[in-house]
């Protein structure tokens, strides 16, 4: 599984661990990965992600995961959050409701 957020595109950084010495070996700067469930209103059941925890506060911030993916342009986001977006959508219309855009 790719250590990356779908939300936020954060993933890992290589750089360097540099010694007293100024000896300079390589190191990896992993992101703050959570797996995370978020309950989406329009398919009526939790969603399973693995976020950052930036990206966690930015779908608070924009009232939930509904809110966030369908008032975020698809070019900017992951082909994942696309596929929940489509997800979201159906159901919405399944429902009679019309999404939020």
């Amino acid at each position: 599984m790719a250590r990356r957020c779908i939300i936020t595109g954060k993933g890992v950084q290589v750089g360097h661990n540099v010694s007293h010495a100024n000896n300079k070996t390589k190191r990896r700067f992993l992101p703050n990965l959570q797996r995370t469930s978020l309950l989406s209103d329009a398919l009526g059941a939790p969603v399973r992600l693995r976020l950052s925890t930036r990206g966690i506060r930015t779908i608070e911030h924009n009232g939930g995961i509904d809110a966030y993916l369908l008032g975020t342009p698809d070019s900017k986001l992951d082909l994942e959050a696309r596929r929940l977006k489509r997800r979201i959508q159906a159901a919405a219309a399944r429902k009679g409701e019309t999404p939020a855009a």
